[in-house]
């Protein structure tokens, strides 16, 4: 999502750009190449089979750029094919950017690999120093990534279409479809399914929400490794599935349907979706880092809990869902608080980087 959006952004401020990618689960045929997209072959990655990750492609990037020379690089993903790029641009002597998207290496204790979190980290600063510059989405990542060795850290934030994600996304008749009462709450939280992402919190959570409130209704939507898990885990949430990044409308809809976000996850770089949810007039709790850190006002535009503190979370959550009033005036904050994720500033800020990083 961030990167179709920088994309878009960069091309109407009247950039060439070309995205180098790997060809997906569903499409067919052999890798291409044009002005816009060099396709190349990928593999699944783990645990995510309809996901690919691209294959080492040094020469074929050597050899596109030597015809066509970009200004630089940037690497969004610190994969082989991310690593190929970095060496082709070497190469051709173009310099090179990079962005640290994803924890990956807190993921390690959630997946019985604690051992590995030195191991995958070193391989990420490895990679990262080898660009000019590495951006974070926030302050506090990118002065913890130094911390750890990580050279030439920037700061350039994330956005919402906010034309797409508002409270005038919501549908009452959905909402009857979730068997929702006009003034029972709709819980909802969107995400990937997987490990790092505490459902165990989250279920505590909901049960403590429901033992109070049995009119209230509950919304898990994405899919992932722990699909199965997670209905048996919350067999009266209901589950949507996966939204298509290209039906962002429909993503926006079940938001503003809802009346309250809550999000448990503890390992990520940023978290788009609380942003999304602010947007859309939830009322959020979260822990404070990342995007509900940088974002949320502490009882003004939403809750936070401090990152250890699990029982100021549940605590959070319970009162959200029980104080009608405190709900409904967080979530229109939260809504009058969202042109602050506008996302031109954003790309302009991508953009006065790239321009630096050219000219230093």
């Amino acid at each position: 999502m961030t990167l179709s959006q920088l994309v878009s952004g960069l091309r109407e401020k009247g950039h060439r750009v070309q995205v180098v990618r790997p060809l997906q689960a569903q499409e067919s045929g052999e890798p291409k190449a044009s002005s816009e997209t060099i396709s190349v072959f990928g593999l699944p990655i783990p645990r995510y089979p309809d996901l690919r990750f691209g294959l080492p492609s040094r020469n074929r990037l050597i050899h596109a750029w030597q015809a066509s020379p970009p200004d630089i690089v940037h690497v969004a993903t610190e994969g082989p094919l991310g690593l190929s790029a970095i060496r082709a641009a070497k190469v051709l002597g173009i310099p090179t950017t990079s962005t640290f998207h994803t924890n990956f290496h807190s993921y390690s204790e959630h997946y019985n690999a604690r051992f590995a979190t030195r191991i995958v980290l070193a391989f990420l600063r490895w990679i990262h120093n080898q660009t000019r510059c590495t951006m974070a989405p926030t302050r506090e990542l990118a002065d913890e990534l130094a911390g750890e060795g990580f050279k030439n850290m920037n700061v350039f934030g994330r956005g919402v279409n906010l034309k797409v994600f508002n409270q005038q996304a919501r549908d009452e008749n959905l909402r009857k479809r979730w068997g929702a009462e006009t003034n029972a709450p709709v819980v909802i939280h969107v995400s990937r399914l997987a490990a790092e992402k505490n459902y165990e919190l989250l279920n505590k959570a909901y049960s403590l929400i429901r033992y109070s409130r049995p009119d209230a209704r509950f919304v898990i939507v994405g899919s992932g490794p722990l699909d199965k898990k997670l209905k048996r885990d919350f067999p009266y949430a209901i589950f949507p599935g996966s939204i298509p990044l290209e039906n962002r409308e429909e993503l926006a809809r079940h938001y503003a349907s809802a009346d309250a976000f809550l999000y448990p996850s503890k390992t990520e770089t940023y978290g788009n979706v609380a942003t999304e949810a602010m947007a859309c007039g939830n009322a959020l709790v979260g822990f404070d880092y990342a995007s509900p850190g940088q974002h949320v006002q502490h009882g003004q535009n939403g809750l936070v809990a401090d990152l250890q503190d699990d029982d100021s979370f549940l605590k959070h959550s319970l009162e959200i869902a029980t104080n009608d009033t405190l709900r409904r005036q967080l979530g229109n904050a939260a809504a009058a608080y969202s042109p602050t994720f506008d996302w031109q500033p954003i790309v302009n800020r991508f953009e006065g980087i790239l321009e630096q990083t050219i000219n230093g």
